[in-house]
């Protein structure tokens, strides 16, 4: 049975297998590979500033002349509230950074980890330095660079890109919104999204609390067949694809299969702990960047468990975890930074060059389809 759907046609692939746009795993190489291997490659540029997203597009175009997306963040937290999401009677993240930051000093001091100097972000000449990461600003001016750039396909990793969608369309720019729920489906839904990723909460990165397997079919009730929807979380294989289609998905949207490949971004002491790794071994937790994360279990994690203490909201928290992370990354550390990933974790059992995994993932696909027909 051959793998396709009506999400072929919409973006121009020849498979409906989307690269998850991944932080910094989801590199121009990697989205190329999957591209030109006949799924559809994306960005993972969430904290990419406007130059680096301008040069990724643009070098992702060099590699490929397939359809390519763009994913970025877009939280109505951040954009709603600006600058202060303290809450009534509470103190804002801005009182409580210092406390937090010596936090972090003290756990890297327990743990050996050298603060590493960190190349300051580029801003244009002309202008007076750039937003701060993963503000208000920040993102807006990732919009405009997507807008300006014409990219083939839009994807909103969180929130809601409607106040773009007009300019979006005028370029003819398709767009996608991962959503973790019924209500948010349809709010997306109704600003005229092209494709809906239904992502439950097997799935690495920020995700939904519904389970992946609960989720999609509610989704796909809910539209009705007016938007089609790609099931993500915990997609690791072909059996993983087919089973979405079965709950009524017309596609997956996949990440941690392409995590352990040749040309994703992470390191490869990364890579080499996705393989050793297992089912049990992810976490969820708002650590690293303020929002509920899955991740590859690690002491940093377990920290704030063990303090009892409630990471700051995005953005504030990636200032605390940013330094400890960089530090932990330059001295190769797995039990502290190994990355984020989903619960098909224990189905990645070594390092492939991504054309390989998607050639996979759509055979296997298809013989679990076919086998599926003689329970008919």
């Amino acid at each position: 049975m051959p793998l396709r759907s009506r999400i072929c046609d919409i973006v121009g692939i020849q498979y409906p297998i989307v690269l998850a746009g991944m932080g910094g795993a989801s590199v121009p190489r990697l989205a190329a590979a999957v591209s030109n291997a006949g799924g559809l490659g994306v960005l993972g540029a969430a904290a990419c500033s406007r130059e680096e997203l301008r040069e990724w597009i643009r070098e992702v175009r060099s590699l490929t002349d397939k359809p390519f997306g763009v994913d970025t963040l877009l939280p109505a937290s951040v954009r709603r509230d600006g600058r202060d999401n303290a809450g009534p009677g509470k103190p804002s993240p801005l009182e409580l950074a210092s406390e937090y930051r010596s936090f972090a000093d003290e756990f890297m001091r327990q743990e050996g980890l050298t603060e590493v100097a960190r190349p300051p972000r580029r801003s244009n000449a002309d202008e007076q330095g750039e937003p701060m990461f993963f503000s208000k600003e920040f993102f807006e001016e990732q919009m405009e660079v997507v807008v300006e750039e014409r990219v083939p396909v839009y994807a909103a990793g969180l929130g809601n890109p409607g106040p773009w969608m007009e300019r979006m369309r005028e370029n003819g720019t398709k767009v996608m919104a991962v959503i973790g729920s019924v209500k948010h489906a349809l709010q997306v839904a109704a600003s005229g999204v092209d494709v809906v990723v239904a992502q439950g909460h097997d799935g690495g990165g920020h995700n939904s609390p519904v389970g992946t397997m609960a989720l999609i079919p509610q989704v796909v009730d809910a539209l009705a067949g007016r938007v089609p929807v790609l099931g993500a979380g915990g997609i690791a294989d072909g059996r993983g694809v087919a089973a979405a289609l079965m709950l009524g998905a017309e596609g997956a949207w996949i990440g941690t299969a392409f995590l352990a490949t040749e040309e994703a971004g992470i390191h490869q002491f990364q890579k080499e702990a996705l393989v050793e790794s297992g089912d049990t071994d992810t976490v969820v937790s708002k650590s690293v960047t303020g929002k509920p994360a899955r991740l590859v279990r690690n002491k940093w994690a377990q920290a704030w468990v063990d303090a009892g203490k409630e990471p700051l909201p995005m953005p504030y928290q990636s200032m605390i975890s940013g330094p400890v992370l960089a530090a932990a990354t330059h001295a190769e550390r797995k039990d502290i930074a190994p990355g984020f990933a989903g619960q098909g974790l224990g189905l990645i059992r070594q390092i492939r060059p991504a054309r390989e995994v998607l050639e996979d993932l759509v055979r296997s696909a298809e013989e679990s389809l076919t086998r599926a027909g003689q329970f008919c």
